[in-house]
C-alpha cells in the first residue's frame, strides 16, 4: 500500500477562470514501478471480495419497480425519506417550477467566462435535495453498507432488497476517498459523474422513488430561487461567509452540510462547500443565445469529458459561487490513480466534487429513462477484468 502525505498545494488559474487544484504529495513505497503497473488480466473483485458483475439494466428496474410516465401521486409537500435498513434519512425541498433568467447578461462585469449567457428557461416542478449528500448516505451503496446493515441485523430478504442488491456497485476504493477531512455528516466526494447517477439509480430501487441528478437549468433555478442577483443572497460577496464555505473560510477542506444560512426555497449549502454534479455536457457559451423560451433543457452527454459542475466550493473565491458559476470536469481529475486502466467510478482527485439528488414530480417514460441512469451501453463498457 502506498501512503501519501500532502505537502504543499498549488492553484492555477485557467484563461476560463476555473481552477486547477492539486496536491503534490510524498509517497512512500517499496514497489515503486506498481504505480504504472497495468491490472493483471484476471476478474474485478467487488467490494465484498466477490467476483465484479453488471448489475440490473435501468429498463429492467424501472418496470420492476411500476414506473409509469406521469405526475407522482404524492403531495408536494417537504418530506423526509428515510432508509429502512438503516438509521439514515434526507431530507427534500419541493422546488415550484417556473420561468427564469439562466446564466447570466453579458453586461455583468463580474461574470465568469464560462457561464452561460442568460436565456429564458422554464422548468418543471421537482424535489431537491435540502442538503449534498453526505458520506452517510452515499456509503450504503458505495461500499454496500445497505447489504451489510441487513446482515448484521439478520434481517428477512425483501422484494427492496433484492432490488437494491441488483443494481451495479463500485469496486472498493483503493484509499480512503474522504482524504481524512471526515465523514459522518460531510459531504461525499471524489465520484465520477457515472458513480452519482448510479447512486440515483440504486437509491430509486432501495425507496421506490426515482431519483437522479438535476439538470443544470433545474440546479440553478433552485440555486438563485426567485433571486436575479449574483448569489441568492445579493450582489455583495462581502456576505459570502454566512452562506457559504469558501477558500478564506473553510480551513482548507469540506465542511459538515447545512451549517450556513439556506437559500430562500430553504436549500443549504448551494453556495460553496462543494462542486455539485448535474446531469449535462459541458458546452461553452454561445455567443448569442437563445431569444425562445426553453423548457426543461438539457445538454445530453456524448463524451466523457467534460461534464459539468455547479456552485463552488470550499477550495474557491467568490466568483465561482455565483449562482451562474459552472465548471467542467477534467481528465486530471484522475490524475493520481494508479491503476491502469482507471477507475470508472472515483475521481481521486477531485476532492471539490460532489452532488445532491432531485426527484421530478414527473415520472418520465421508459423510453427516457436512460438519460437520467447509466444507459444499459455505458454499464456493458465497465471493465470486468
Amino acid at each position: 500500500m502506498i501512503s501519501n502525505i500532502v505537502i504543499s498545494k498549488i492553484q492555477l488559474k485557467m484563461k476560463h477562470n476555473h481552477k486547477i487544484s492539486f496536491s503534490i504529495f510524498l509517497s512512500f513505497s517499496f514497489i515503486i514501478s506498481s504505480l504504472s503497473a497495468r491490472k493483471p488480466d484476471r476478474a474485478v473483485e467487488s467490494i465484498d471480495g466477490s467476483v465484479y458483475k453488471i448489475g440490473m439494466f435501468p429498463k429492467d428496474l424501472y418496470q420492476k419497480l411500476g414506473f409509469k410516465a406521469g405526475p407522482s401521486k404524492d403531495k408536494f409537500k417537504p418530506f423526509e425519506e428515510k432508509i429502512e435498513t438503516s438509521d439514515i434519512s434526507f431530507d427534500m425541498i419541493p422546488v415550484k417550477g417556473g420561468v427564469f433568467s439562466m446564466g447570466s447578461s453579458a453586461d455583468d462585469k463580474n461574470r465568469g467566462e464560462d457561464e452561460l449567457l442568460e436565456r429564458k428557461v422554464k422548468v418543471s416542478d421537482f424535489w431537491m435535495g435540502k442538503h449534498e449528500l453526505t458520506w452517510d448516505e452515499y456509503e450504503l451503496w458505495m461500499i454496500n453498507l445497505d447489504k451489510d446493515n441487513r446482515d448484521y441485523k439478520k434481517l428477512e430478504l425483501t422484494k427492496e432488497d433484492e432490488r437494491a442488491d441488483a443494481v451495479t456497485k463500485p469496486t472498493a476504493p483503493y484509499t480512503d476517498m474522504s482524504f481524512g477531512m471526515g465523514k459522518k455528516g460531510y459531504p461525499a466526494i471524489c465520484m465520477t459523474h457515472l458513480s452519482a447517477r448510479m447512486y440515483c439509480m440504486w437509491l430509486s430501487a432501495r425507496t421506490g422513488n426515482f431519483y437522479r441528478l438535476p439538470t443544470e437549468a433545474e440546479w440553478e433555478f433552485a440555486c438563485k430561487a426567485g433571486t436575479t442577483t449574483a448569489y441568492s443572497f445579493g450582489d455583495d460577496p462581502e456576505n459570502l461567509s454566512e452562506h457559504s464555505w469558501h477558500m478564506d473560510n473553510s480551513k482548507f477542506q469540506y465542511q459538515k452540510v447545512g451549517q450556513k444560512k439556506p437559500n430562500p426555497f430553504g436549500l443549504y449549502d448551494m453556495h460553496g462547500n462543494v462542486w455539485e454534479w448535474v446531469l449535462d455536457q459541458f458546452t461553452s457559451a454561445e455567443k448569442k443565445p437563445s431569444d425562445k423560451l426553453l423548457i426543461n433543457p438539457i445538454s445530453l452527454p456524448t463524451t466523457l469529458y467534460p461534464r459539468t459542475v455547479k456552485g463552488g466550493s470550499w477550495d474557491d473565491d467568490e466568483k465561482s459561487h455565483r449562482s451562474a458559476s459552472r465548471m467542467p470536469s477534467e481528465e486530471w481529475w484522475k490524475e493520481q490513480d494508479p491503476q491502469l486502466p482507471k477507475s470508472v467510478w472515483y475521481h481521486t482527485d477531485a476532492i471539490f466534487v460532489g452532488f445532491r439528488v432531485v426527484r421530478p414530480r414527473e415520472i418520465p417514460a421508459l423510453e427516457d429513462i436512460e438519460k437520467f441512469w447509466p444507459s444499459k451501453a455505458e454499464m456493458l463498457a465497465i471493465p470486468t477484468r
